[in-house]
């Protein structure tokens, strides 16, 4: 059984689903499904019945777990990025130089980003549309937590005297990412470009020399020039 902790939770927000929920296989199994339909047909244009037909459940079980298709993204949005949370936390603590949590930090994010190309794309939508925005307030405190992670490490490499004082922490993780979903969001370009013939070599060449050209970009902004 997965236990989401209380303690995880940084804003009071719709407590009956988010505080100290326990999922079940049953559970996880809806929310890995509404992840599929989400990303493949969008939240508008999915519906409970479309959800409990693809797992294979009576229609009223989504309702007693989640109460409605809102809190059942508001879960499954927190299920899928709060091990995210957990896993920056953990680095903060590792015995490494500032500059080598700084290469982990940015090979836990595309490693995430690649296991959870689902949610990313339901992520992306709902960001975008802003109907929802109250289903995205645990994310967005989530995201508050995971830069006050990249700040402590950014912090502890200043200290030290190996990065510049005048970095923008903020934008940090946005050119992580961002210069992520360009590369995948232009796939059949840089697959040509690049002759990857196969899924398997697309995704080395991510996990390989997509990570060490953004690990090498982001040190070129953090350390003084030799």
């Amino acid at each position: 059984m997965f236990k989401l902790n209380k303690c995880l939770i940084l804003h009071p927000i719709r407590k009956t689903i988010m505080s100290n929920i326990e999922l079940n296989d049953k559970k996880i199994q809806i929310l890995n499904v509404a992840e599929k339909l989400f990303s493949e047909k969008g939240f508008e244009g999915t519906s409970i019945r479309d959800i409990s037909k693809e797992a294979k459940i009576n229609i009223a079980m989504v309702s007693y777990y989640f109460g409605s298709k809102e809190r059942l993204l508001e879960a499954l949005i927190f299920y899928k990025t709060v091990d995210l949370k957990l896993q920056l936390e953990n680095l903060l603590q590792e015995n490494l130089q500032p500059l080598e949590k700084v290469n982990k930090l940015i090979e836990i994010y595309i490693n995430r980003i690649c296991l959870n190309k689902g949610i990313y794309r339901v992520l992306h939508f709902e960001l975008y549309n802003k109907k929802r925005e109250k289903s995205l307030q645990a994310f967005t405190e989530l995201k508050k937590g995971n830069l006050k992670s990249v700040e402590s490490i950014i912090n502890q490499g200043q200290a030290e005297g190996v990065f510049r004082k005048d970095i923008n922490i903020q934008l940090i993780t946005p050119t992580i990412i961002g210069t992520f979903f360009h590369f995948h969001m232009n796939r059949s370009f840089f697959e040509e470009l690049l002759d990857l013939k196969t899924d398997e070599m697309f995704n080395n060449y991510i996990k390989n020399d997509l990570t060490k050209h953004i690990q090498q970009t982001i040190k070129a902004l953090l350390v003084y020039e030799n």
